[in-house]
């Protein structure tokens, strides 16, 4: 009798000591500093949670940006199956880290990231696979996303849509500017094919009308509190379309009739996003556009020694810029494309630059508001391959799983599954 008492008493005594030990340790920490093997896929596995309505906290500033979310079943097999490195941690150790971020003196917040961003991706069915750095990394992160492309954007399909990428697009409708170099090169041709046949059936007389038409469509979306990411060409040709609407800046190989001479003196910048007072390429075999890149020679940067630098901004009073810029580190190797990088004089005043190369007066890494939404400009091609060349093959992110240049991207991707918060005064 007295053993079974005493049986009965030491099980009592070990699931008190035990439950406490179990309830304490259910939240799972992913580090994103130097300490992460997969930066990448780690995004995507925070988009995987919050696609099965697990919200998540976004450390911001803590140890590179790090995630953190009550583990829920499966959580830890998916991780471990795409490498991400993480911990079970305890709520008290989980409580003082949330103490250290709270601290007025430190530059840290947490974002609570709670709705599944449905994302879009701006680019044509035949596009090469050289032509997209985010759908490359979209799905090594395994994140999901809709292809669309001029049709379905005429048809007013984006508000279905929370983000929309564009990349390496060209809206002034002369076909990226590849005349000289790929006129006789069977996708140059066909590109063209496609895009007469989609202005036809669009009820447009040319490519560049219904491009510009589709830039407008694509402000309207941001206006109405959708979130825009562009990279490369699609930057800059995208203001310039919007600065043109109505006039003909394409010569006669891109449209059939020579370009209005006086172009350039009734462009009208308060439509564009980020630029103002740019001065257009009239040279249709130029492989430019206008003079917001910033060219070559005068950078006088090469592959070993061209970097930009993110800007600190306040977690606490400046969130969005501050999640824009979520790294492990803060100087990030540049890279070329057609647009590489933005001549800083010609930014609008309101426009926020969140990383720049302040030696040769260039921007590289652009944030604004319109309306309700946002949109973010990201100078360069590929974060891993200097300088990309048309045919080469697509680069491994199985080799960069931690690059910064990628992160910056999928910063953007989860920027719109975050909570908003009030403004902090």
């Amino acid at each position: 009798m007295l053993l079974t008492r005493f049986l009965f008493f030491l099980l009592l005594a070990v699931a008190w000591v035990a439950a406490p030990l179990t309830a304490q340790a259910n939240m799972v920490f992913i580090p994103m500093d130097n300490t992460q093997k997969e930066a990448l896929k780690a995004y995507g596995v925070a988009f995987w949670l919050l696609q099965r309505d697990v919200p998540v906290d976004w450390l911001l500033n803590y140890r590179g940006g790090s995630f953190a979310f009550e583990t829920t079943t499966g959580a830890e097999n998916e991780l471990a199956v795409r490498g991400v490195t993480f911990q079970v941690i305890s709520d008290a150790q989980y409580t003082g880290i949330l103490q250290e971020i709270a601290d007025p003196n430190a530059n840290m917040d947490v974002m609570k990231l709670e709705k599944v961003p449905k994302i879009a991706v701006y680019t044509p069915k035949g596009k090469q696979p050289w032509d997209d750095a985010v759908t490359m990394v979209l799905a090594y992160a395994e994140i999901p996303y809709t292809q669309l492309y001029d049709d379905e954007v005429l048809a007013g399909t984006l508000p279905k849509y929370d983000w929309l990428h564009l990349h390496h697009e060209d809206f002034t409708g002369q076909y990226g500017k590849f005349y000289a170099t790929y006129r006789n090169y069977p996708w140059y041709q066909q590109q063209v094919r496609d895009g007469e046949a989609a202005a036809k059936r669009n009820g447009f007389g040319k490519v560049s009308q219904m491009k510009a038409t589709v830039a407008v469509k694509m402000q309207e979306f941001i206006a109405g509190g959708g979130f825009l990411f562009a990279m490369c060409s699609a930057t800059d040709s995208y203001d310039i379309a919007l600065a043109g609407l109505g006039l003909d800046m394409v010569e006669s190989m891109y449209d059939g009739d020579p370009a209005d001479p006086s172009a350039q003196s009734k462009l009208n910048y308060n439509r564009c996003l980020a630029f103002e007072n740019f001065q257009l390429e009239r040279n249709p075999i130029q492989y430019e556009y206008s003079n917001i890149d910033m060219q070559p020679n005068e950078r006088g940067l090469g592959e070993q020694n061209d970097y930009f630098s993110l800007f600190t901004f306040s977690a606490k009073y400046d969130p969005v810029p501050t999640m824009l810029c979520q790294n492990y580190e803060k100087t990030i190797h540049g890279f070329m494309g057609q647009t590489t990088a933005f001549r800083k004089r010609l930014i609008k005043s309101d426009v926020v630059v969140m990383g720049d190369t302040k030696q040769t007066g260039e921007a590289r890494y652009l944030h604004g508001t319109l309306g309700k939404g946002t949109w973010t400009f990201y100078g360069g091609h590929d974060p891993e391959d200097y300088q990309h060349l048309v045919g080469e093959e697509p680069t491994d992110l199985a080799l960069h799983p931690n690059s910064p240049g990628y992160r910056l991207i999928l910063n953007n991707i989860l920027f719109p599954a975050a909570k908003k918060k009030k403004q902090k005064t």
